[in-house]
């Protein structure tokens, strides 16, 4: 018997990294899965995108554990795009329970020669609204079931303090604000969401073991400033944290053994936000 035995879990970016991780956890729990990505290339940010190829990846591995699982390319930009496919997909699949708004992009530096306005509307974008745009979408199916739910918002340690970087970058900015809003946006929906037992919390990791981090664009910034990847170090004796680290954190999150936590920013960060 799984702790999330006869749920439906949604997971955005889950072609890869963290999304993966999460789907792949919940259902090794027991829940089905609608697993979202853009799978296409993000023109302000350089580093690659997941492709098709990853996304069809997690929905093998979540039916390796005997979970359903249905699949979309989709853009969380696109409110109207994501609220279609999550009605589809949440009739198909039996309901609607936990919700993992984890799409998300980052860098320190935007592609060269792209304009200030067009890295902030791409960041903010995918991170800040996308996840709005998520957690309205999810709210008609998670209401239908008339069983509550969990809403797990996917932050940073960018959403607790300042990101490090070049004075003035925009990448870095808009990342920032970005995660602190969707803060804001967690508080919001709690107090919200409390009566209909929607519970809606944010977890906020340090770097994490995925191509967000793991990508020569940001290798080769480091390499040009040193003391901002020293200012990057956590408390704790570790660089990166695995993914299956944040998954721990979601699915607990997710579970019965968090059902009167809500309203929480939780960091899973080795300690660098006290820092």
């Amino acid at each position: 018997m799984g702790v999330l035995d006869g749920k439906v879990a949604l997971v955005t970016g889950a072609a890869r990294g963290q999304g993966r991780s999460h789907a792949v956890r919940l259902a090794g729990a027991g829940a089905d899965v609608i697993a979202y990505d853009l799978c296409a290339p993000v023109p302000e940010m350089p580093y690659p995108m997941a492709t098709a190829d990853d996304l069809a990846e997690t929905a093998r591995l979540v039916e390796k554990q005997g979970r359903r699982v249905a699949t979309a390319r989709l853009d969380v930009r696109d409110g109207a795009e994501i609220a279609d496919g999550v009605a589809r997909d949440a009739a198909a699949l039996g309901g609607l329970d936990i919700v993992v708004a984890n799409a998300g992009i980052s860098t320190i530096l935007s592609t060269p020669d792209t304009p200030a306005r067009a890295t902030w509307d791409a960041v903010v974008g995918v991170n800040m609204t996308g996840v709005w745009n998520t957690v309205e979408a999810a709210l008609p199916a998670l209401r239908k079931t008339g069983r509550g739910g969990s809403v797990i918002l996917i932050s940073s340690t960018a959403g607790l303090k300042g990101l490090v970087g070049a004075p003035g970058t925009p990448a870095t900015l808009a990342y920032t604000a970005s995660k602190h809003g969707v803060v804001g946006l967690m508080k919001a929906y709690a107090v919200g969401l409390a009566k209909e037992s929607i519970r809606v919390n944010t977890v906020h990791p340090t770097g994490v073991d995925t191509p967000m981090i793991e990508n020569p664009s940001l290798g080769d910034y480091f390499a040009e400033h040193q003391q901002d990847q020293a200012m990057m170090a956590n408390a704790l004796p570790v660089e990166l944290l695995p993914p299956g680290d944040i998954s721990d954190a979601v699915l607990w999150l997710a579970s019965d053994a968090a059902r009167y936590v809500t309203g929480v920013a939780l960091p899973v960060d080795a300690g660098f936000h006290v820092l």
